[in-house]
């Protein structure tokens, strides 16, 4: 496990500053108001790492997790058990490569890359390279930074997990968030057709983003029976497996993504799956639960997508180093329409 990087008092000597950095910090799990900017030591690479100069990152579900140390689950998983293993926040990037470990072959210094890193709500940030993938010229560093693990896990969820095909019906539950938002535009992109589902407030955001239909959950059963989906992926939802399966043709297939009403203990991550797993030993219907691989393999045609504009990342807002406190309540309050850019200077 990394040590954690020292938080420096402020300093004006040049030599110093050369080596320190501008970071979003907490010290301790806990609330989104427990988040400062502190100046802090800039990240060591490893020798099949790269250090990012960031120049925008995304704010995904994961970070408010790796914040409050919930679900508890996670922290014996090599997080921290009592306070987090790094005080440093924020996994999705994109920026310029401005150092290389020695056993990294597929970058070099000023390359544009994005993708998933470590601490990317700072200044630099540090990288796996198998977690990296050249920028498109025509994409924006604030477009590649919110696809890295938002855009993996809608693209796994689907293809992976779901096993789609084109011509088969899709319905996303939660497609107005992060996740959600990606799911909708590359379901429509392998040939599917689309039902999203989301709050009143962001059916007009889920209609733009391509979906041919959308469902109002606030007011209508999402799964009543009166449609039937080859796939249905639940982000962060809480319908029982039993109530789902209504809503699947024979055959059909639920992925469940995250949990975010599965309590503070495990998350989601039992319950709804383990039972869903009972049913499928009884019916052709099938449960999976996706735990996300971060891979260049994925980010590659995700940049492309980009590039050709079959996908766009949907940014509710570009925020500062020092608005990313605001935003993180805005995430867990649900104000959130798609994702959160963050923009580092």
């Amino acid at each position: 496990m990394n040590a954690q990087p020292e938080i420096l008092r402020p300093t004006h000597n040049a030599a110093t500053a050369a080596q320190t950095m501008e970071a979003v910090v907490v010290s301790a799990y806990g609330p989104a108001s427990a988040l400062r900017v502190a100046t802090v030591a800039r990240p060591a690479i490893g020798e099949g790492e790269v250090l990012v100069r960031v120049h925008a990152a995304g704010l995904d579900r994961g970070a408010w997790h790796l914040m409050t140390g919930k679900p508890y689950l996670m922290r014996m998983m090599g997080f921290g058990f009592l306070r987090p293993s790094s005080p440093l926040l924020g996994r999705e990037v994109a920026g310029t490569v401005v150092e290389v470990g020695a056993k990294v072959t597929r970058f070099a210094p000023s390359d544009a890359v994005f993708g998933i890193g470590e601490g990317s709500f700072a200044q630099y940030a540090r990288a796996r390279e198998d977690k990296l993938a050249l920028k498109p010229a025509n994409v924006s560093f604030e477009q590649a930074a919110v696809i890295g693990i938002s855009g993996v896990t809608a693209l796994q969820a689907l293809r992976d997990a779901g096993r789609l095909r084109a011509g088969q019906r899709v319905l996303v539950i939660g497609a107005s968030g992060g996740v959600g938002s990606f799911a909708v535009q590359i379901a429509r992109s392998m040939g599917a057709e689309v039902t999203g589902a989301c709050s009143t407030a962001k059916i007009d955001l889920v209609r733009s983003l391509g979906a041919h239909h959308v469902i109002d959950y606030t007011k209508e059963d999402l799964v009543s029976g009166a449609q039937h989906y080859d796939l249905i992926v639940d982000i962060g939802g809480n319908t029982p497996a039993s109530r789902l399966r209504r809503a699947l043709t024979p055959t059909g297939v639920v992925v469940l993504v995250g949990g975010e009403n599965g309590g503070n203990v495990t998350g989601g991550l039992f319950g709804r799956p383990l039972w869903g797993m009972v049913l499928s030993l009884f019916n052709r219907q099938r449960f999976a639960m996706l735990m996300a691989k971060e891979t260049h393999v994925d980010l590659e045609p995700l940049g492309q997508l980009l590039a050709t504009g079959e996908v766009t990342s949907s940014i509710d807002r570009v925020c500062s180093l020092d608005q990313v406190r605001q935003a993180m309540l805005d995430l867990e309050a649900g104000r959130v329409r798609g994702k959160v850019c963050v923009a580092v200077a």
